[in-house]
């Protein structure tokens, strides 16, 4: 036999959840920018809304709920959850937040609510759980309200009198109709007769609702003619949107009972909720991404320095000269395509530089190929003098990997031909398609497939966030707004040509910088900068400290080098005025680079300090700087780069 735990028993377990919940604070931080993402997108419907986080603190509210309930920020903010709830239902609640905590939703749960004049509204809560970076930990739960005061107090009103109910629902925005135990309808709303198109009194309730000649496979009336209080969500194929189904009994003065129906209408909640777990999977696809990031730099580290100094040892007309070539050029790649990945997932930052679009188009179409059926035929025409651009690679990357997926995409089913083309034009005043753009030379990338094609309604809203024609999994709906976005960026224009059947044709300009051929960056060897100093290298991986051990006694450092970050500081506190520069890794056990770059300094504050790191969410280049460290350096870093680093390095000293 069950025993319910008393309120006192409640409340200590409520504490002791606090208790732990308190130790992942630190984490709120970190999620502020899903909160604001969080804030903007709540505002946007017309329910009530609010949020808190473990320790059921309230952290935020939609101006639905403060219109309901009147309440300002500056009085509920901070506060505990329990201020809204009446006294006789928080034994409720507070078992509803430790079942929450524990991953379980809340659904169509009726509990009360304070308005600020001490009325008390019935709401009727729907809630999710948005979870923190390891996909088990509750960060914050949501909960999203309708007020049904009106529905209760016309359930209530419809055991006293007909025409009391009747008035009610009149009053409701929610479309309702009442059904006999034959399943005829014997009362419509105006909200109904306006979702239906009319009066439908007298008529089954099975065709009027859901055109079906007999009655319907899911329902509900032999139950609730039992007395029993059915809801379900439903999607309605009369306006393909989602409503939330509350069925329950009527009991007539002559003792007749009838089924009464409430359509709520959760459309834009469901949509909110598909937004958040869209969100969730973008992130956690970028916690993958930056895990993978970080072994994989580690490994591609020594293969790129080991690979820099066998071609300063072999001579030029070795025949290991090819091969050793081919491992470097393609070791780049690697490292260039972990980069892409870090800026798909918004961990890179964005790096303008002069940059031809050809080879970041020609590599866009050999991943492509290797990846979609043979069905599709890829044709191009890339033309070798599209003069030069300003703008990132990577997001140039992004701009064309975009259009080729959606091109795939469009014929995946069918097969067919993509063409992409890439070419340099003159754009005159009459001949731009965008306000921020100027008359000029443009490089235009043109990505053409034989698709369904779209009319001029879905034609105008691919570049909204989270619209997409795809099937579900196929994409976020965020691919083209990205797009859209980067070109904006650079003040570029994007055209769209479609029609039903007869596939999509997309045109992006991207402006030529004047005088390309002037500015061309001609690449001169330049002798690599060594020194004499006194150089403490940390890393937790041999293969990295061999490596930098070699790469920076050949550049003539005098080079200590250590595997674990507390030996090394032991070493630095013994004899501080040794070393004129610390390189460090940032992922270590024990102690992390940038904890121990605070404990050099607190020994020598003028120290320098080079940090390494192959991906980290802790750390940033402006964050280091702010510790007091000197340098920042992203692996896997080059014999070259790393030898100007470290000279600029020690002349900020």
């Amino acid at each position: 036999m069950n025993i319910k735990p008393t309120y006192e028993e409640l409340k200590q377990r409520v504490r002791d959840l606090e208790d732990k919940l308190l130790e992942f604070n630190h984490s709120l931080e970190e999620f502020h920018r899903s909160q604001e993402y969080l804030e903007k997108l709540i505002s946007y419907t017309n329910a009530p809304i609010i949020v808190w986080d473990p320790t059921t603190r309230i952290t935020l509210f939609n101006p639905a709920f403060e219109h309901l309930t009147d309440y300002t920020a500056k009085e509920i903010l901070g506060k505990k959850l329990k201020m809204l709830f009446p006294e006789s239902s928080r034994d409720e609640l507070l078992i509803k937040i430790e079942n929450a905590l524990s991953g379980e939703y809340w659904d169509s749960v009726e509990i009360p609510v304070f308005h600020k004049n001490g009325n008390v509204l019935t709401i009727l809560w729907n809630s999710s759980n948005i979870y923190a970076k390891d996909g088990m930990t509750v960060l914050f739960t949501i909960a999203q309200g309708y007020d049904i005061t009106k529905r209760k107090q016309a359930e209530e009103a419809l055991k006293e009198s007909e025409e009391q109910y009747r008035s009610m629902m009149e009053a409701m925005d929610d479309a309702t109709y009442i059904c006999s135990s034959d399943f005829r309808i014997e009362y419509m709303n105006p909200a109904m007769i306006k979702r239906t198109g009319y009066d439908a009194t007298g008529e089954s309730c099975h065709k009027v609702m859901h055109g079906l000649e007999e009655k319907c496979p899911w329902c509900t009336h032999e139950k609730v003619m039992k007395g029993e209080h059915i809801t379900y969500e439903v999607v309605s194929p009369k306006d393909n949107r989602t409503y939330l189904v509350s069925n329950s009994l009527i009991v007539h003065t002559d003792e007749s009972v009838s089924k009464l129906t409430i359509f709520h209408d959760i459309t834009e909640f469901k949509k909110m909720e598909l937004h958040i777990q869209r969100t969730q999977r973008i992130e956690s696809l970028g916690i993958l991404a930056g895990g993978i990031a970080h072994d994989f730099n580690n490994i591609l580290f020594p293969v790129i320095g080991h690979t820099e100094m066998l071609l300063d040892d072999v001579p030029e007309d070795s025949p290991f000269r090819n091969s050793l070539n081919e491992i470097y050029t393609n070791a780049l790649r690697a490292r260039d395509l972990v980069k892409q990945i870090l800026t798909f997932s918004n961990q890179d930052t964005v790096e303008l530089k002069l940059m031809k679009m050809q080879p970041v188009v020609k590599e866009a179409l050999k991943l492509i190929r290797s990846t979609i059926p043979t069905t599709i035929d890829i044709k191009q025409d890339i033309n070798a003098d599209c003069g030069l651009i300003k703008a990132d690679p990577i997001q140039i990357y992004q701009i064309v990997m975009n259009l080729l997926t959606n091109a795939y995409h469009a014929m995946e089913d069918t097969g067919g031909e993509m063409k992409v083309s890439l070419k340099k034009i003159e754009l005159g005043k009459l001949d731009l398609i965008d306000p921020d753009m100027e008359p000029g030379t443009y490089a235009c990338l043109i990505v053409a497939d034989k698709g369904m094609g779209m009319n001029k309604e879905l034609i105008g809203k691919i570049f909204d966030p989270y619209f997409s024609t795809k099937k579900q999994y196929k994409g976020t709906g965020m691919g083209l707004s990205f797009v859209h976005s980067i070109v904006k960026s650079m003040k570029g224009g994007i055209q769209v040509f479609s029609k039903p059947g007869k596939g999509t044709r997309f045109h992006v300009y991207l402006p030529v910088v004047k005088s390309s051929s002037e500015q061309q960056v001609i690449q001169t060897k330049k002798p690599v900068q060594g020194g004499t100093e006194q150089i403490l290298i940390v890393d937790d991986e041999k293969a990295i400290i061999k490596m930098g051990k070699n790469q920076l006694e050949r550049l003539g450092y005098q080079v200590t080098s250590y595997t674990s970050s507390l030996e090394a500081l032991d070493a630095f506190r013994a004899n501080p005025d040794k070393f004129d520069l610390i390189i460090t890794d940032m992922a270590m056990p024990n102690m992390s680079g940038n904890k121990l770059s605070a404990e050099l300094i607190k020994i020598r504050p003028n120290i320098p300090i080079l940090l390494c790191t192959g991906f980290s969410e802790i750390i940033s280049e402006k964050k280091a700087a702010s510790l007091g460290i000197k340098g920042f350096i992203l692996k896997p870093i080059g014999t070259k780069d790393l030898a100007k680093k470290i000279r600029e390095v020690l002349g900020k000293n």
